[in-house]
């Protein structure tokens, strides 16, 4: 059993084994152990198949059970929730890739964020959210897998954008915003208008106006500067609140 492995024989009985480079199994004598169940999610067709067709070939301890273009077709697929979703950080359907990592990780569905964005902007606001990887589309297929074997373990796979991100991270001061004024500066830094907003919220212009300057007060206080749109729309990416154009 386990002919692939040439530096070593592993044997054990119902308990967790390391295998090839991060991968567990439980390993019962004269069973196999269960494959790491992926989904592929990206807006092009060509890349979803060619990742597909890659860990196939390359990666017998992986079996993609979801090859999916839109975030709706990911979750309404029949193989959902899986072990490990690969999601590509921009479907082009105005939902911020912050919700859309929590709301697999209640499935329990491990997320790696992939990109042709490697800026700290998409790689912060990814894995503040919960991701356990982001690697970028220049990187090779064999990068992506090795990912998906981390995230598996429920490990972050640390290349050089998640190790920049996470450091960040550890020396970022959180705020304290109240739930009304996170939601009115998501909702200001999405575009809208103070009057949109203040619709949006059901409440009045002055209320609104009232919820954006606190929370540029306490952000203000916690060493970042929100105070132009501009530079609330790239904190709104770099924590996910907003997916990048």
């Amino acid at each position: 059993m386990f002919a692939m492995l040439r530096d070593r024989t592993v044997r054990c009985r119902h308990r967790p084994v390391r295998l090839l480079r991060g991968i567990v199994a439980l390993q019962t004598v004269g069973t196999h152990p269960a494959k790491v169940r992926v989904a592929i999610v990206d807006d092009h067709r060509l890349v979803v198949d060619g990742i597909a067709a890659h860990i196939a070939a390359r990666a017998p301890d992986l079996q993609v059970v979801i090859r999916e273009t839109t975030w709706i077709g990911l979750l309404t697929d029949v193989a959902f929730p899986v072990d490990v979703a690969v999601l590509d950080l921009n479907l082009d359907d105005d939902i911020a890739i912050g919700a859309k990592v929590r709301a697999l990780s209640s499935t329990g569905t491990k997320t790696i964020v992939v990109s042709r964005h490697a800026d700290a902007g998409s790689v912060h606001g990814a894995i503040k959210a919960g991701a356990l990887a982001f690697v970028p589309k220049t990187d090779s297929a064999d990068e992506l897998v090795l990912a998906i074997r981390s995230a598996a373990l429920g490990e972050h796979y640390r290349n050089r954008p998640l190790t920049e991100a996470l450091d960040a991270l550890s020396t970022t001061t959180e705020p304290g915003l109240g739930k009304q004024e996170r939601r009115a500066l998501v909702l200001y830094a999405s575009g809208r208008s103070i009057r949109e907003v203040a619709r949006e919220m059901i409440t009045t212009d002055e209320t609104v106006k009232s919820y954006i300057k606190r929370g540029r007060r306490k952000y203000r206080d916690a060493g970042i500067d929100l105070g132009t749109k501009l530079l609330l729309r790239r904190h709104g990416i770099r924590e996910g609140w907003l997916t990048p154009e």
